[in-house]
């Protein structure tokens, strides 16, 4: 904070100041002050967007760190409006295999089939997405990839989810 507070005050670029409320962001996380957290996620969102418009990479990855933010809040109603916008952007200025468009894909697919009001057509959608960016970034990435070692887990509950709509 006090690093935040010194880069403004000596009129530090708007991209030095982002990447500083970033670096902040991620360590009240960490703390557990998610509320904090998301707070300055969506102004690190909404600088990025100013600052680089919608399709750069920086904005892209603002915009899966703000989304994650939501998701650990259980926010899924807004993480999935932010993520509807935002893939589409990533898969046609980064392509379907970056990294920051699966971690996007990924995210949204854990909010559809965590959300507790989700459809059985949610859960099937999230399924269908989570296996794709588990086919991709096994591809791309390898098997071990530790970005992706939770990937499994999620299909296996998402699965189990869509198994319970037919009891």
């Amino acid at each position: 904070e006090a690093e935040l507070s010194m880069s403004r005050r000596l009129g530090a670029s708007e991209y030095t100041i982002l990447v500083v409320q970033s670096n902040l962001a991620v360590n009240h996380g960490e703390l557990g002050n998610m509320e904090k957290a998301l707070i300055m996620e969506r102004d690190v969102y909404s600088g990025r967007l100013r600052l680089h418009g919608e399709g750069h990479e920086e904005t892209l990855r603002a915009a899966g760190n703000y989304a994650t933010s939501l998701k650990h809040l259980k926010r899924y109603a807004e993480a999935k409006s932010l993520l509807r916008k935002t893939v589409p952007v990533a898969r046609r200025t980064l392509g379907v295999e970056h990294d920051y468009t699966l971690n996007l894909r990924d995210i949204y697919g854990r909010c559809l089939y965590r959300d507790p009001g989700a459809s059985r057509d949610d859960v099937a959608e999230a399924i269908e997405i989570m296996d794709d960016v588990q086919r991709r970034a096994r591809r791309v990435f390898g098997p071990g990839h530790p970005n992706w070692n939770t990937l499994p887990q999620e299909l296996t509950a998402a699965r189990e989810k869509l198994a319970s709509f037919d009891t």
